[in-house]
């Protein structure tokens, strides 16, 4: 298989990949549901505590019809990465400020740019982690209960390795206390919830924690999708289990194939562009997981996951607490297994994990020596042009031969004219002669491929190579790059690639296509990472200077034989 055949299936594998991903968000098969819920004391956590957008200042609207009779306060707790902002209505984390990642480019004129956001409560926004206990016959808070704080501003001071804010409520005997403790240089929030019963009769209920969010702002146009990376990222609920492992919901399947299913060992979150927020029940802890949608057939609908622990019990003069983890941060994928089995697949590769979870992995040590990342990805290409060097090798040769082959492959066309058939058994007796296989260029554009698309989701997902600056006018690898230089450059190697490497054999409507392949992909890598395309440019003026390499051999090698 020549060069010029190996663009266009290269073209058709990547419009296939993408007609692929078209059907996955409509068609998936549903996530399989094993297991009932836990029971849970005949009671139920409420579906929600506000309207999307309603900020603690406001009485929100209780979607159960349970007013809220005063406003909340809000209280900051913060260490060195996180900033938290919890509202004493309900103790809920409403707002996370992640210190460490600008929203925006550091630049001259915006040196100092506000960090990402990732929990919000305001409008459009709205993003929240909330939790609380519910008892079918015991006073218990959810997450509308008014708790009090002793004071309204936690913040980590040097040397201390954490920190802790607690929250409190009482009635009728019942206290509980809500604690969430920050460690320092860590994006996991510890939560527990106490329950002191100095009432005369058992306290019985279960404990909850859920992520409500609202969906995604729709994009206004073909071209803010085409542009931003995080349009094709995946923007939804996912859970992990050690039975089924990793799952994914997007809001659009939430009505249709809810998540109800109980095991030990997991955890469930929202996951976006980067970062993501997931809660972590102890391993041991059997927990009931559930989907659920909030004013599905209003205005401004929300989404949540939750999960809910089994049966707790107080006896009275005794205590209790229900403990569990919230992680809010970036998708660090070398880290996150080791805050919980699986966390790390919250980076979400899809079917291309097996390929770009080892692919990052190697980028992230070449980083390493390097210093660069778009050093890391040359590095990256000499390593596999360096394995693949016989292959491909044997590729061109193969290439080169054919392309000695033209004119008698012209004459035989005019020999034969129209007659396909007898045309084609006349070349494969000539490719025989002369020893020379026209599928040996298949194998290295199987390997090829995987690796792009692994590659391509490694540049796009990973949080490492947000706003990473390569040199000169690239000043983020995972964008497209400004002046499409890159895309150009390509291009231009493309033709060289054509140049070496003609259409031997090639039908005249196939072959002018194929003219038209380095206009194509000029506009396809043009919407691409500057970072992939920075790697297929390396790698093509590598392939393009052993082809000419192997190529001089071979004529040199016709030369002295003729001699």
């Amino acid at each position: 298989m020549n060069q010029t055949r190996t663009f266009l299936l290269f073209a058709l594998m990547a419009v296939a990949y993408l007609l692929w991903m078209a059907w996955e968000k409509d068609y998936a098969p549903a996530p399989a549901v094993t297991g009932s819920p836990v029971a849970a004391s005949s009671a139920t956590p409420p579906a929600d505590n506000a309207v999307p957008g309603a900020v603690s200042t406001a009485t929100p609207a209780i979607a159960s019809g349970v007013p809220a009779t005063a406003a909340g306060q809000l209280i900051t707790l913060s260490n060195d990465v996180l900033r938290l902002t919890i509202d004493t209505r309900g103790g809920s984390v409403v707002r996370a400020e992640l210190l460490a990642y600008p929203a925006e480019p550091v630049t001259k004129k915006h040196p100092n740019p506000p960090p990402v956001r990732l929990l919000d409560d305001a409008a459009g926004d709205y993003f929240v982690a909330q939790s609380g206990l519910v008892s079918a016959g015991s006073p218990a808070p959810d997450h509308r209960a008014l708790f009090q704080s002793a004071q309204t501003h936690y913040e980590l001071a040097s040397g201390q390795p954490q920190l802790k804010a607690d929250l409190t409520w009482q009635q009728d005997g019942i206290k509980v206390t809500k604690s969430y403790t920050l460690k320092r240089g860590s994006y996991e929030v510890a939560l527990s919830q106490r329950i002191d019963n100095a009432g005369a009769a058992p306290w019985q209920g279960n404990a909850y924690e859920q992520l409500q969010r609202a969906p995604r702002p729709a994009h206004t146009g073909w071209l803010q999708n085409m542009t931003d990376p995080s349009a094709a990222s995946f923007f939804g609920a996912a859970w992990y289990s050690p039975e089924d492992h990793f799952q994914s919901l997007a809001f659009d399947k939430f009505q249709k194939d809810p998540l109800h299913q109980t095991f030990a060992g997991g955890w469930a979150a929202m996951l976006q562009h980067y970062f993501f927020a997931a809660w972590i029940p102890p391993a041991q802890q059997t927990s009931s997981y559930s989907t659920d949608v909030v004013n599905a057939g209003g205005e401004h609908p929300t989404y949540l996951i939750r999960t809910v622990s089994s049966p707790l019990a107080v006896a009275p003069g005794q205590s209790a607490s229900s403990d569990a983890r919230l992680y809010i941060g970036p998708k660090l994928t070398g880290t996150l297994d080791t805050v919980a089995p699986g966390l790390s697949l919250a980076t979400n590769y899809g079917v291309f994990t097996v390929i770009a979870q080892p692919m990052h992995a190697l980028l992230s040590w070449l980083e390493k020596i390097s210093g660069n990342w778009g050093v890391a990805i040359i590095l990256l290409v000499l390593i596999i042009k360096g394995l693949t060097w016989k292959l491909t090798a044997a590729q061109y040769r193969s290439s080169a031969k054919m392309r000695k082959l033209q004119p008698r492959v012209a004459a035989l066309k005019e020999r034969f004219g129209d007659d396909k058939q007898k045309m084609q058994m006349a070349m494969m007796e000539l490719y025989k002669k002369e020893k020379v296989n026209p599928m040996t260029g298949c194998l290295p554009v199987l390997i090829t491929i995987p690796i792009f698309y692994g590659l391509y989701e490694v540049l796009r997902e990973s949080v490492e190579l947000r706003q990473a600056p390569f040199v000169g006018w690239i000043h983020d690898l995972s964008m497209p790059d400004p002046f499409f230089v890159l895309p150009a450059l390509y291009t231009l190697v493309m033709l060289g690639q054509q140049y070496l490497m003609p259409a031997t054999g090639m039908d005249p409507t196939q072959a002018k296509m194929m003219k038209f392949m380095p206009l194509v992909f000029a506009v396809l890598f043009a919407f691409f990472p500057a970072g992939l395309c920075l790697y297929y440019v390396v790698n093509g003026i590598t392939g393009l200077a052993q082809q000419w390499y192997i190529t001089h051999q071979v004529e040199q090698g016709d030369a002295k034989a003729k001699a």
